[in-house]
């Protein structure tokens, strides 16, 4: 229910994966809004685990394993620690704080990552990351299906022996729009917080020509520049660039100037 605080009588859609909703959910109903937990990605394990457990059977051998999100934490360590415990020697890396929340919640840390954006640009900017340190080294990459190559095609560049591991699935939405276009219809959706590209473009392609109206009219907190201008060019009029993670969408959240 909302309530007092900067967020009363808002409803904010929370689009990220249903793992990963409630954080942000129960910080926008503590701010008195109301959260409406609509993921955008559906995720499920890979057809196919044998990649998945030949990788984590040899991680002894790797210098660094990068997860690339929460969800990748999620299904891979699992497969690892059927082997043992973390091994010492492997440095673990993560792109985003999520994902090195993810890890602590396994007892695996210290852990690499940027300090400032959180993306594959900044971990490479990292000066462990750097030609010096990769040259010759192994390096496995544990993600979902698809996604951009950047991160493993620059440390190939570097020198490093890179290995991606495909431990996840990413699909759209299964049950259609219809709680969207009912909440726009009755008036009471008033913004969306959208954490990926491809969360975004299942959006737009998935809705009707009634919702894809609304939506460019909707307010939409993004926590990236690449998420923005993409939002921009799929027509949305009302995009919102946030801090990272979820706490810069809260901070924008609250500091955005709401209609009386």
């Amino acid at each position: 229910m909302s309530g007092d605080g900067p967020l009363a009588g808002r409803t904010i859609v929370v689009t990220r994966p249903r793992a990963q909703c409630a954080a942000l959910a129960a910080a926008i109903a503590a701010e008195g809004g109301t959260p409406l937990i609509f993921p955008l990605l559906e995720i499920a394990p890979v057809s196919d685990p044998r990649p998945l457990a030949a990788a984590a059977a040899s991680l002894a051998s790797c210098a660094l394993a990068v997860f690339i999100s929460p969800n990748a934490v999620d299904h891979a360590l699992p497969a690892i620690f059927a082997h043992g415990p973390w091994p010492a020697g492997v440095l673990p890396a993560a792109v985003g704080p999520g994902t090195v929340r993810a890890l602590a919640a396994h007892g695996v840390g210290p852990c690499l990552v940027p300090s400032a954006r959180f993306d594959s640009e900044a971990l490479l900017a990292l000066p462990e990351l750097a030609a010096d340190r990769m040259r010759g080294r192994r390096v496995v990459i544990f993600r979902g299906d698809g996604g951009r190559e950047l991160l493993a095609d620059t440390l190939r560049e570097r020198g490093a022996t890179v290995d991606c591991v495909t431990c996840y699935r990413r699909s759209a939405p299964s049950g259609g729009f219809a709680p969207l276009l009912a909440a726009w219809r009755e008036g009471r959706l008033d913004a969306l917080a959208v954490s990926s590209s491809e969360a975004l473009r299942h959006l737009v392609y998935g809705l009707d020509d009634e919702g894809r109206s609304q939506l460019a009219r909707t307010p939409v907190f993004v926590p990236h520049a690449r998420i923005a201008e993409n939002a921009s060019a799929l027509g949305l009029q009302r995009v919102i660039p946030t801090a990272a993670a979820d706490e810069g969408i809260l901070a924008a959240l609250r500091a955005y100037n709401w209609p009386a």
